[in-house]
């Protein structure tokens, strides 16, 4: 063998040499690679689970939260009737009570005057020599006196009942207005310690999806669950509206004169940056926890449940496509189905769906397309 055949044959081996070691390195780097995309996949899947898992604790926290809310509403409500039936009780009983003294005195002047009646009696008067006028005349007043007198025994006592009866009926409600504090005392310790669960999950949340790119997502996801919760809606809205009896007559004529859902200054206003490229679809009211959230027109509510990211909402139907959603709500007053008038109280103002601070989501849709909701409010 030459020397230019050992040349030849030794770079013929090095070459394979080269591509062996090429190749093993491809095969390292590929699986290398592979193995980054199942972590990450791993990694996702992870963090997907546990914000879904976060997600439903906040659900079910601010569901709690939704129901305390609702008793406390109704005792406050029950609480407000029975102040209202002891302060009449209380103005019954002063009432009676002059009654009585005003009875006592008559009676008092009665039993005077029948006694000294009895020491003119007719016997007196026939020993004295007086003529039988006289006497009949004596006789009539003793015996009107006797039946004033018996009289007045029998207002006193039935007075004397009635007083009891009251008395016993002001403190059975005293009673009950000391229970219902005690009970509204209870519930707000509860909403109080589910509220700070509330905020220990919703800032686990907020934690999860921090950066833009997953809030991003979560945004979009969100508006995905609200597309399809409305589709649902649909057909309900479909029979609510034939059952109303209310006006379905949509927004388009009152434009300028709808109710303001609550009082308070805009935060986030229609078509302003949310994140990204993404934009507000309605606006944001601040407003005081657990204030009254009205509707701002006649319609036939057709959503009304939690929804992730808009937390508990009320969808009201105003018929001809045109519709008002109302999120981020504390407890929710109207069912599926109801009908609703303007200026009535739907729900409760709160920071349901994960947010910070309380305020009331608002938004119009014509069609299925948002629109600028301000125009649409009074002035």
């Amino acid at each position: 063998m030459n020397r230019n055949q050992v040349s030849a044959l030794s770079a013929g081996f090095l070459l394979c040499l080269l591509f062996s070691v090429q190749a093993f390195a491809s095969d390292e780097q590929l699986s290398g690679m592979k193995n980054e995309i199942s972590r990450q996949e791993q990694q996702l899947t992870s963090h997907t689970k546990k914000l879904n898992a976060l997600q439903s604790d906040l659900k079910t926290q601010e569901q709690s939260i939704a129901k305390i809310a609702r008793q406390m509403r109704e005792t406050r409500a029950t609480l407000a009737v029975t102040e209202n039936e002891i302060a009449t009780l209380n103005a019954e009983s002063k009432r009676l009570e002059q009654l009585r003294f005003g009875q006592v005195e008559l009676l008092k002047e009665l039993l005077n005057s029948q006694y000294r009646q009895g020491q003119h009696s007719q016997l007196n008067a026939l020993l004295s020599g007086k003529d039988s006028q006289d006497i009949d005349r004596m006789t009539v007043y003793a015996e009107k006196l006797s039946k004033a007198r018996t009289d007045a025994i029998n207002e006193l006592s039935a007075t004397d009942t009635e007083l009891q009866l009251k008395r016993h009926a002001l403190n059975t409600q005293v009673d009950k207005q000391r229970d219902l504090l005690s009970t509204l005392s209870a519930d707000k310790s509860k909403l109080e310690s589910e509220q700070r669960s509330q905020k220990k999950t919703a800032s686990a949340i907020q934690r999860q999806i921090r950066n833009d790119k997953g809030y991003l997502t979560e945004l979009r996801d969100n508006e995905k669950r609200l597309k399809v919760e409305l589709e649902k809606a649909a057909e309900q809205a479909r029979i609510a509206a034939e059952q109303a009896r209310v006006k379905m007559d949509g927004l388009g004529k009152y434009k300028g004169r709808l109710q303001w859902p609550v009082k308070g200054s805009i935060l986030h206003r229609f078509g302003s940056a949310q994140s990204g490229q993404l934009k507000w679809n309605g606006m944001v009211i601040s407003a005081k926890e657990g204030s009254e959230v009205k509707a701002t027109h006649d319609g036939t509510v057709v959503l009304s449940n939690w929804l992730r990211g808009y937390g508990l909402m009320v969808v009201i139907d105003h018929g001809k496509g045109d519709m008002s959603f109302y999120g981020y709500n504390q407890a929710l007053l109207k069912n599926v189905g109801d009908t609703v008038k303007s200026g009535e109280p739907i729900a409760l103002v709160g920071n349901s769906g994960g947010q910070s601070d309380p305020a009331l989501y608002f938004e119009i849709r014509r069609k299925g397309n948002a629109t600028n909701p301000s125009p649409w409010l009074k002035r």
